[in-house]
């Protein structure tokens, strides 16, 4: 049976990972504070990653695969990978790590590809960094590294923040020196689909294809969402151009779930 477990189910990806995989899977999820649709919703199941063990839980559903989109407590998300580390290495599972483009931002001259070194100066990608090796050490076809860039989608996070900036009349923070490329929500849980379905191991680039400047991303995004003149906040971090993409180069995806920043912009509407 291809039980997937995904610890984070309510959040923003977990959630969204659940509805794409549900018709298709044995789909169980975890959502950590009371919440009266999850709770009744046998397939979610009310877990703390702070204040309780694991096991119980992956020995009691047994998945073959296990996503992991969690937030929070850095330190105990690294104790908690290191247990399903374990757990991965002892049974027949794979877990799939959602990691991010900050794996790679020390290295600010070019955009970055699957197999390149990381090097973070942040606190975000060091965390992310640490999980990833000790998956690295495990033999492939016990993990997936998904490496994901900007989130966007007419429900995300981000542009919800655009939008009640837009409303207000206030500033948007943008960073007119940082090269990016991005993805939205819908490809991003189309692409893990497909990566669950074909069994795909070993690290991938979930962004778009192509790059640009998040000024540029963000006026497009506006401009879609009928606001030409947005009022912008310009933060320049260094004097010349800093890249923080993630480009697929060796493990590619078939051409209908690869996109292109225009995809992203047109997303933050709904169609």
């Amino acid at each position: 049976m291809n039980r997937i477990l995904i610890l984070g189910g309510s959040g923003f990806i977990g959630n969204a990972l659940y509805k794409e995989l549900a018709p298709f899977f044995d789909v169980h999820a975890t959502f950590k504070t009371d919440h009266a649709r999850f709770e009744k919703n046998k397939h979610f199941h009310q877990f703390d990653y702070d204040l309780e063990p694991l096991d119980i839980l992956l020995n009691n559903l047994k998945p073959k695969f296990i996503v992991t989109a969690l937030r929070g407590n850095v330190t105990s998300l690294v104790r908690l990978h290191f247990e399903l580390s374990k757990y991965i290495e002892k049974n027949d599972c794979k877990l799939i790590f959602l990691s991010s483009a900050n794996v790679f931002d020390r290295f600010t001259n070019y955009p970055s590809y699957e197999y390149d070194k990381t090097l973070s100066e942040s606190s975000y990608g060091r965390f992310k960094i640490k999980i990833e090796n000790e998956l690295l050490r495990k033999p492939s076809a016990k993990y997936v590294i998904c490496r994901i860039p900007m989130i966007y989608g007419a429900r995300s996070p981000r542009v919800h923040e655009i939008k009640a900036l837009l409303n207000l009349n206030k500033a948007i923070d943008v960073f007119p020196n940082v090269v990016i490329n991005a993805t939205h929500i819908n490809k991003l849980v189309q692409q893990l689909h497909y990566i669950i379905n074909r069994r795909r191991r070993g690290v991938f680039h979930l962004g778009s294809n192509d790059l640009i400047h998040h000024i540029d991303l963000v006026k497009d995004i506006c401009l879609q969402l009928g606001h030409p003149q947005p009022l912008l906040k310009q933060i320049f971090d260094s004097n010349q151009d800093r890249y923080l993409a993630v480009l697929p180069k060796d493990n590619m995806l078939p051409k209908h779930l690869q996109l292109y920043v225009e995809e992203v912009v047109k997303s933050s509407v709904l169609i």
